[in-house]
């Protein structure tokens, strides 16, 4: 069966040519986008009313930079462990780092769950070997769960909260987690990717509760339903893409993130630029991550 083709158009909303772009997130607090390149090390910003755009440049590897309660404080994924940051004077504390961190490692996908935890990946940077997991951080003990992967993606929760979502892109394969009572349950198969998809890299659900998979390598979007069914099909007007989140004054308008890592300008030019398409489906608000850590 021939899924649902989205109807609207993907745009370039800022033209700033990522090497890795990832992580997007919108900031309700002042109406901005906030993503990262890991591979230029740098997190971006973007007010989409005044249409300003900042990079701060670093000089580590980072995956994710999350918004918290502090408007200057954000908390970063960098390869060295997760650590606020505050953008305005630049100073960086470290808050936790996974046991058995592998030298090769780094982390990658990160978001704030309805718990108020932290929720994030780790993998192996060369994306070879299986030394990556899942990880929850409720601000004093870290947990690991769902089994190795050499490149992860999520978690990510449902709507209720009574569900988590995590990739395991290497493999191509989605999986969800049941969450009661503050426990974890075993990694259950939902969505195995076919030949010809690219991999399964971010994600971001709904408030539907259907989850929106970015594509890696086939210039797409998919939303499928908690079932695992496709709904419909996002074109994207490049090969790599990465992340996406809802954002805008009614959540209405999803943002992605893309790659141009490897990619030929002649033949690929909108690779690395981040991308905004409306939609009729209305997202979740992200959370802040409670700091200072109580």
């Amino acid at each position: 069966m021939t899924p649902t083709i989205h109807p609207e158009p993907a745009c370039v909303a800022v033209a700033c040519g990522c090497t890795l772009g990832e992580e997007i997130i919108w900031d309700a607090r002042d109406a901005s986008l906030l993503w990262v390149d890991i591979e230029n090390p740098a997190i971006w910003r973007h007010w989409t009313q005044t249409g300003e755009t900042k990079r701060l440049g670093l000089d580590e590897k980072l995956s994710f930079a999350l918004p918290t309660t502090d408007p200057d404080v954000v908390v970063a994924g960098f390869r060295s462990g997760v650590a606020a940051l505050n953008l305005a004077d630049g100073t960086c504390r470290p808050i936790v780092r996974p046991d058995d961190f592998p030298e090769g490692n780094r982390l990658n996908s990160g978001n704030i769950g309805p718990d108020g935890s932290l929720y994030f990946g780790s993998m192996d940077d060369a994306e070879e070997a299986e030394t990556g997991s899942y990880h929850r951080f409720d601000g004093t003990r870290l947990a690991t769960f769902g089994g190795l992967a050499a490149v992860t993606n999520g978690p990510v929760a449902s709507p209720d909260g009574r569900r988590l979502y995590t990739i395991d892109t290497a493999e191509g394969i989605v999986r969800t987690h049941t969450y009661e009572g503050g426990e974890i349950g075993p990694a259950e198969p939902l969505i195995r990717f076919e030949d010809g998809w690219g991999k399964p890299d971010g994600l971001t659900l709904d408030a539907e509760g259907h989850l929106w998979i970015c594509h890696y390598g086939a210039s797409r979007i998919t939303r499928f339903r908690p079932d695992g069914s496709i709904e419909r099909v996002l074109p994207i007007p490049t090969a790599l893409v990465t992340k996406c989140a809802f954002g805008g004054p009614d959540l209405t308008t999803l943002y992605v993130t893309t790659c141009q890592r490897g990619r030929d300008p002649a033949i690929d030019p909108m690779a690395g630029h981040l991308f905004r398409v409306e939609t009729p489906f209305k997202g979740l608000p992200a959370r802040l991550y409670e700091w200072p850590l109580p």
